[in-house]
C-alpha cells in the first residue's frame, strides 16, 4: 500500500493537471453525496412539515392556485386600460361572489336538512327494512349507530337550525377563529399577487442571464397560467351544468331542495373518483329521508350515478382533451398524499397541483436526477477516473 501510494504521489508530482482532476472529481463526488443526502432527508420531511404547519401552508397554496387561475382575468381587465390595482380587486371580487353565491345554495338548506336528521330516522330505518332485515346481524349494528348518532346531533341540529348561516361571511363569523384569519390571510395573498403580477413576471424574466433563459421562464409562466386557468374554468363549468342537470331531474322527481343538492354534487366532482361516492352516498341518505318506498328513495342517488357516468366517460374527455390529460394513477396517488396532508381541502387542491407540477415539468424538460447526482463520480472510484485520465492524457506517462 506504502509503494502503491508513492507511486500516486510521484505521478501526480509528474502531471499537476491530473492532480487537479483527481481533486476535483473527489470534490464533485463528496458534493453529489451530500446533494443527495440532503435531497432525501428534505423529500421525507416535506410532507410533514406540511401537515404540521397546514394552517399557513394551506390558505398560503390554496391562494396561489386560486390567483394564477384568476391571471387571465386579470390581463384582460388590464389590456383594457383598467389599472393593476383594481383589476385584482375586481377580480378578486368576482370570485369571492360566486363563492358566496355557491355557499349560500349549498349551506343554507343543509342546515335545515342536518336539523331534520334526528326525525328522519325512523323513515330511514323503515325504508331500509327489508335489507335490514334480511341481515339481522346488521340491524343491531344500524339500531345502536342510529340511535347514537339520534342523542348526540339533536342539541347540536337545533342550534344550527337556529343560527343558520346565510352567506360566505356569515359562515366564517361563525367558524373557529382561526377559521376566519385563515380566509382573510388567502384573501390578501390572492390580492397582492394578481396585483404585483405583471411587475413580479417581468422581473422574473429580465432576471435571466440569457436570452433563451427568458425565453424559457416566459414560456413555463405562460403554460403553467394557460392550463391551470383552462383546467379550472373547464371543470368548474363542467360541474356548474352537471349540477344544474341534476337539480333539474332531482326537482322533477319532487325532491326538496334541489338546487342544494346540485350544489353539493358540483363541489364534490372537483375531487376525482372519491367526491362522486360521496355526492351519491349523501343522495342516497337524502333520498330515505324524503320518499316513504326504497325504490324510489333511492332514484336520487342512481340519477346522479348515470349523470355522472356519461358526463366522466363522453363529456369531460372531449371538452378536455388530450392536453390537459393526466394519469389516472398519478391522480390517485396526489389525492392519497393531499388528502393526508390537509384532508378534503387537500383533495380539492390535489389535481391543480399535480396539474401545475406537471406543466412545469413538460416546459422545462424532467430533470435528469440521476445524471446531475451520479454523472461525476459518485458511483466510480478514484482508480477508473485514475484510468480515464491516464487514457486522457498519454504524455503523463513520458
Amino acid at each position: 500500500m506504502a509503494e502503491k501510494k508513492g507511486d500516486q504521489d510521484a505521478e501526480a508530482r509528474r502531471n499537476p493537471l491530473a492532480q487537479i482532476e483527481i481533486d476535483d472529481f473527489r470534490r464533485d463526488r463528496l458534493l453529489a453525496a451530500l446533494t443527495l443526502i440532503i435531497g432525501a432527508a428534505f423529500c421525507l420531511a416535506f410532507p410533514f412539515a406540511l401537515k404540521a404547519g397546514a394552517e399557513f401552508f394551506l390558505p398560503l397554496t390554496a391562494a396561489i392556485v386560486i390567483a394564477i387561475a384568476l391571471v387571465p382575468l386579470l390581463e384582460w381587465l388590464e389590456r383594457r386600460g383598467v389599472p393593476s390595482a383594481l383589476a385584482s380587486f375586481l377580480s378578486l371580487a368576482a370570485f369571492l361572489m360566486l363563492v358566496n353565491a355557491a355557499l349560500a345554495i349549498i349551506v343554507v338548506p343543509a342546515t335545515g336538512w342536518f336539523a331534520r336528521l334526528p326525525e328522519s330516522i325512523p323513515r330511514i330505518q323503515s325504508n331500509l327494512a327489508p335489507l335490514i332485515d334480511f341481515y339481522s346481524t346488521l340491524q343491531k349494528f344500524v339500531d345502536s349507530t342510529l340511535m347514537s348518532v339520534a342523542s348526540g346531533t339533536e342539541a347540536t341540529a337545533q342550534a344550527v337550525a337556529a343560527q343558520a348561516p346565510s352567506s360566505v361571511i356569515d359562515y366564517f363569523i361563525s367558524a373557529a377563529p382561526a377559521a376566519a384569519i385563515q380566509l382573510f390571510f388567502a384573501v390578501l395573498v390572492i390580492f397582492f399577487f394578481l396585483a404585483g403580477w405583471t411587475r413580479l413576471r417581468r422581473g422574473t424574466i429580465r432576471r435571466r442571464g440569457s436570452f433563451d433563459g427568458a425565453m424559457q421562464t416566459a414560456r413555463v409562466i405562460q403554460n403553467v397560467v394557460d392550463a391551470t386557468a383552462d383546467y379550472l374554468a373547464t371543470i368548474t363549468m363542467i360541474n356548474a351544468i352537471l349540477g344544474l342537470l341534476v337539480s333539474l331531474l332531482l326537482w322533477a322527481l319532487g325532491m326538496p331542495s334541489p338546487f342544494m343538492w346540485g350544489g353539493i354534487v358540483s363541489l364534490c366532482n372537483f375531487v376525482p373518483y372519491l367526491g362522486p361516492i360521496v355526492a351519491a352516498t349523501l343522495l342516497g341518505l337524502g333520498g330515505l329521508m324524503t320518499f316513504d318506498a326504497v325504490g324510489l328513495a333511492l332514484l336520487p342517488a342512481l340519477i346522479f350515478i348515470a349523470v355522472h357516468t356519461i358526463e366522466a366517460n363522453l363529456v369531460t374527455p372531449l371538452v378536455l382533451g388530450r392536453r390537459l390529460t393526466i394519469n389516472p394513477l398519478l391522480i390517485l396517488v396526489s389525492l392519497s398524499f393531499w388528502g393526508w396532508v390537509w384532508g378534503a381541502p387537500g383533495a380539492l387542491l390535489a389535481v391543480p397541483l399535480l396539474l401545475i407540477l406537471q406543466t412545469v415539468l413538460q416546459s422545462t424538460g424532467t430533470p435528469d436526477l440521476a445524471g446531475f447526482l451520479f454523472e461525476h463520480g459518485t458511483l466510480t472510484t478514484t482508480d477508473e477516473v485514475r484510468d480515464r485520465l491516464n487514457r486522457t492524457h498519454p504524455e503523463s506517462d513520458g
